[in-house]
């Protein structure tokens, strides 16, 4: 009878060591699950921040500023994220080609549209001129009270060298066909014909700015086309007042209190060798290596060519 009752607690003793091994293997098995299960990020909806930082078009050899060309591929990734909820735009930005601008802007909306993602931008310091037309590419817009807001406007500047030559005794002597063809030759003396061309240029430039700010703006903007499109800039709070930000706040604020906890965000950058990450410049960047080749001579002519069109 002894015997019997040694052998119960025996059995009920390994079957006891069972149960608890196999409590064990599925305890390990569903810490392996949630390890894996946080590690590629789970199920959480994903907020994807791309920064737009920097003078918009080119800018020179050993810097390229904001274009769609070095852009796009950012961008066209951005929207292909998995479980994406929203877009956020972190823009600091002087401004730059209106050209480049509007490339940039709108293929930003296009892909927003057709994704059916939402896009909430957020100026720092800067967003004027160029800077907030791709602002504009939000269909929020928030800043900082101290932000630089506006400077909706078109500008072109240079300089006049022709009473400097005369001085010097140099002789300019240029060839054309087409009357215009050397219209605004900074050594030659300014002709009146010259300013109308490039006063009509700016007021095209400045009619399809007004035009994209009062799109994207709808019936939010609260001051007339007097005062909104004459070019003056405006910290974030009275930019706020004029109907041209939607509101104070930051970007990690705004996704914590929209969003909470329960989502991801996710950076959206450009990977960089390590070369270019020391120095700042690419061994393999086509404009780097063809100003190295350039004259000094080539490279002022090249520049006085493109001043011409550098409207801002």
């Amino acid at each position: 009878m002894k015997r019997f009752q040694v052998k119960n607690r025996n059995s009920n003793t390994i079957t006891s060591t069972r149960e608890d091994a196999t409590n064990r293997r599925f305890g390990k098995i569903d810490q392996l699950i949630s390890v894996l299960t946080f590690g590629f990020g789970g199920t959480k909806p994903v907020i994807a921040v791309l920064r737009l930082d920097g003078v918009i078009g080119k800018v020179g050899a050993m810097k390229s500023g904001l274009t769609l060309c070095s852009l796009n591929k950012l961008i066209e990734k951005m929207f292909k994220t998995e479980r994406l909820k929203a877009v956020c735009l972190a823009i600091n930005s002087p401004g730059g080609s209106p050209v480049q601008s509007e490339l940039i802007a709108s293929r930003i909306i296009e892909l927003a549209k057709e994704k059916d993602i939402p896009v909430y931008s957020f100026i720092e310091d800067v967003a004027a001129s160029g800077g907030y037309w791709l602002a504009c590419a939000g269909d929020k817009i928030f800043a900082n009270r101290s932000s630089i807001v506006g400077s909706i406007g078109v500008i072109a500047a240079g300089f006049g060298f022709h009473e400097a030559i005369e001085k010097l005794g140099i002789e300019r002597r240029v060839y054309t066909q087409g009357k215009t063809k050397s219209v605004l030759d900074p050594f030659q003396p300014e002709k009146e014909s010259d300013v109308k061309i490039i006063k009509k240029i700016q007021k095209d430039i400045h009619d399809h700015f007004i035009d994209t700010v009062k799109e994207r703006r709808g019936g939010k903007l609260t001051q007339t086309d007097e005062i909104i499109f004459n070019g003056e800039f405006w910290s974030g709070q009275t930019a706020l007042d004029y109907g041209l930000v939607d509101g104070i706040d930051s970007l990690y604020s705004f996704i914590q209190e929209k969003f909470g906890d329960e989502v991801k965000i996710e950076y959206i950058e450009q990977k960089q060798s390590w070369f270019k990450k020391r120095f700042g410049v690419s061994l393999q960047s086509k404009e780097f290596t063809d100003n190295l080749a350039s004259s000094l001579i080539e490279s002022a002519e090249k520049k006085l060519i493109q001043s011409k069109f550098d409207i801002f």
